[in-house]
């Protein structure tokens, strides 16, 4: 196979020239060296892992099950360029078996009486709210040590990320533990990121990626001949959102009165119980009892946990929205969204508010 595509791209043009030395460089302190270079080390590794697909699913003596869904994946894959215009390079081509359940575990920490997350900013991401560590260990030794300061904490192991580009992302282990459909969704978001994105706009990004990943995804299903999907997955996800933000709007107001600390936890602990109660409520009267979130629910709350709610579907009606009015052309979906994209912040915010505002009919 050419050698593999050349090992590669040469391990995509020498891990994109030595990178993580000029990363290194633009750091102080022994803190971000340590940090930056397991997001070095950990991106080598993966790198150093990766296989092509095809070779994968030509080996007789790999894993049935894995070439199976490697096969699914590879013509999601190429149905993501063909039909989606999604970038069409050797990211998804390829697989990378890492040996863990998450590829990474994100942390994120807001002060104990505030929803403001902790942020912090990358050279090529931007600004983000949480730290990712490729190693587990490593993340609940930072939690620990945010939690000694006061913070609320909370680690959220990831199943796949893009490089944006920079590299050939491979398919990893860690993705196909949903089944085909959620695999093939999995590549169609992450595609996204690497066909647009904007620094220091997570809701912009991943509201574009997710609705991307949900159109993507019905279209894919009528490629294939599948009934449409009735939805019921969606409907319950999406009020199970809705519990949270009204969860954190409360816990906005609530915060913003000058109540003394110990009133306050305590009336903090009481909005967390009144969430667990409304959960219930729902899940037995209008989920016929499905408990697929009773983990997420009955494991202990604090504001960091509420965070990544939100972030990816704030903006979604606003991209089903635009698609709609760009006559669901990919190709003038994308142009529409990147003449969002380079507006500044608030305009950018204003514009999507318009694309969801209610339609005021001519009289």
């Amino acid at each position: 196979m050419i050698r593999q595509r050349s090992r590669h791209r040469l391990l995509d043009r020498v891990f994109r020239i030595l990178f993580p030395a000029l990363l290194l460089l633009l750091l102080n302190g022994c803190a971000s060296v340590a940090y930056y270079g397991q997001l070095a080390s950990g991106q080598l590794r993966l790198l150093q892992a990766r296989e092509p697909i095809d070779r994968v699913i030509a080996d007789p003596a790999r894993d049935p099950k894995l070439r199976a869904h490697l096969s699914q994946a590879r013509e999601a894959r190429a149905f993501a360029s063909a039909h989606l215009h999604l970038p069409d390079n050797n990211s998804y081509r390829l697989y990378a078996d890492i040996g863990r359940p998450f590829v990474v575990w994100n942390v994120f920490a807001t002060p104990e009486f505030s929803l403001a997350p902790q942020n912090h900013c990358f050279p090529i991401a931007g600004c983000v709210a949480y730290r990712g560590y490729y190693n587990q260990g490593a993340a609940r030794g930072e939690a620990a040590l945010q939690q000694l300061q006061g913070m609320d904490v909370s680690i959220g192991g990831v199943e796949a990320y893009s490089t944006l580009g920079w590299f050939n992302d491979p398919i990893l282990s860690s993705m196909l533990h949903w089944g085909d459909e959620r695999l093939a969704t999995l590549i169609f978001h992450e595609l996204a990121h690497q066909r647009f994105y904007v620094k220091d706009d997570t809701a912009f990004n991943e509201s574009f990626a997710t609705f991307v990943e949900q159109e993507g995804t019905r279209q894919w299903r009528t490629h294939r001949g599948l009934a449409p999907d009735n939805g019921n997955s969606l409907r319950q996800r999406d009020q199970f959102i809705q519990l949270i933000l009204d969860t954190r709007q409360r816990l906005e107001t609530l915060y913003a009165q000058p109540l003394p600390a110990e009133q306050m936890r305590q009336r903090k602990a009481a909005e967390f119980e009144r969430l667990r109660s409304d959960y219930e409520r729902m899940r037995d009267s209008q989920w016929a009892g499905d408990k697929r979130y009773d983990a997420w629910v009955y494991t202990p709350l604090n504001n960091a946990r509420l965070l990544p709610f939100g972030l990816y579907d704030q903006w979604v009606p606003a991209f089903a929205a635009l698609f709609k009015r760009e006559g669901g052309d990919w190709v003038a979906f994308y142009s529409a969204v990147e003449k969002l994209g380079r507006l500044p912040a608030d305009e950018r915010k204003a514009a999507l508010e318009a694309l969801t505002a209610p339609k005021i009919a001519d009289d």
